[in-house]
């Protein structure tokens, strides 16, 4: 069972699963991270209903979801993220700040030096962690590079202070997803009872503050670490799979929306964000030309109205040929939408009058095709026996 952050496309699901087979593990299922959060807690133990909070701040992704549990039975209501918001941009702060001090006071541009950046990189999220726990903490870095006049070495306090003042804006951008994903939900937010932290980035106080500050004052749980929760809901998953766990059922959401491009453009949705999965749903569509004989369906995910918006990607296209020629609007062709539990989506096209149909599976961010998949877990299999060997 492998996790994803909630807010991942089909794309990145799918290249998820094709490098688990790649690596030789079979992937029975891909859930998603705040569901394993809850999950691991086990917070439907107790009897009454409830709503979970699952606020997740990873490394490189940010998401929240609202989930309501009763009686085993785990439903995502809403889902809402930032995939390239994460603990490495506050890094990244810390790092852009040192080169920058460091050149006003010697002159020298570190920017361009990778052997000290890498070491730069290392030191920020060192002190970074520091932070966490104590109110000041002092970069040391010797012979961090060399001039004609010898070695230079670099030394520089950095307080919690200023790292809450130069990273403000990142904790500005955590407001957004979860206004949206509490907004999706319908109800305040004092109806939450319990919020989960999930991921390292949720151990740094500023994070710690606004989530505080988000939920009107409620105290996040911190029984589990942040960093293994994900790894232990993904076993409990593992196990209700396997027949291990029972009495646990788990009803996900698909993040964002999904549909075709129909005349000049416009984006038909055909499954709304946040519809639980697994799901299908058909719709009935005709041709734009007289005597049309093939239609390319424009698979499109995301929350625009239009194809040409940045909140619309398109997840592949595909053509039905075919069709009996016939007046515009004649012809009856059935387009359906099938999410399967692990959020990939299958798309299929059917003429009602010849019964031909054309269906395709989105294939993966990777677009490797199976038989490249075949030949690298192969490969793979080779390489392990010959390193046991």
């Amino acid at each position: 069972v492998v996790t994803v952050p909630a807010y991942f496309d089909d794309a990145q699901r799918q290249a998820t699963k094709e490098a688990g087979q790649i690596a030789g593990l079979e992937v029975l299922r891909i859930i998603n991270e705040p569901t394993a959060a809850a999950l691991a807690y086990g917070l439907d133990k107790g009897g009454q209903d409830r709503t979970v909070l699952v606020f997740d701040l990873g490394g490189g992704t940010f998401d929240v979801s609202l989930l309501e549990i009763g009686e085993g039975v785990f439903e995502v209501k809403s889902t809402h993220g930032d995939t390239q918001l994460g603990g490495d941009d506050w890094d990244q702060r810390v790092i852009d700040w040192l080169v920058k001090t460091f050149k006003d006071n010697h002159g020298v541009d570190l920017g361009n030096d990778k052997m000290a950046l890498q070491r730069l990189k290392e030191a920020a999220e060192k002190a970074k962690i520091e932070l966490s726990q104590v109110a000041e903490t002092t970069i040391n870095l010797p012979f961090i590079t060399a001039t004609a006049d010898g070695p230079l070495h670099l030394e520089q306090k950095l307080t919690r202070a200023e790292f809450e003042r130069m990273t403000e804006d990142l904790v500005e951008r955590c407001k957004g997803p979860f206004d949206m994903a509490v907004k999706d939900w319908g109800k305040d937010v004092s109806a939450i009872d319990h919020v989960v932290l999930v991921g390292g980035s949720t151990r740094m106080p500023m994070i710690q503050e606004l989530v505080k500050k988000l939920t009107g004052g409620k105290e996040p749980h911190k029984g589990v670490n942040p960093d293994e929760v994900v790894a232990i809901g993904a076993a409990v998953q593992a196990g209700v799979l396997r027949g291990d766990v029972k009495d646990i059922l788990l009803l996900d959401v698909t993040p964002l929306s999904l549909g075709v491009e129909t005349l000049g453009g416009i984006v038909q949705r055909m499954i709304e964000r946040n519809t639980t999965i697994p799901t299908k749903k058909s719709e009935i569509f005709t041709t734009a030309a007289d005597n049309q004989t093939q239609v390319e369906i424009n698979v499109l995910q995301g929350e625009g109205e239009t194809v040409q918006s940045p909140a619309v990607h398109s997840l592949g296209r595909f053509n039905l040929v075919g069709i009996p020629p016939a007046p515009r609007g004649v012809p009856q062709i059935e387009v359906s939408f099938d999410i399967d539990a692990n959020g990939i989506v299958n798309v299929t096209a059917k003429d009602l009058a010849t019964s031909k149909e054309q269906a395709m599976t989105i294939t993966g961010g990777t677009a490797l095709s199976k038989d490249e998949i075949d030949r690298m877990v192969k490969e793979g299999r080779v390489g392990r026996q010959g390193a046991r060997g």
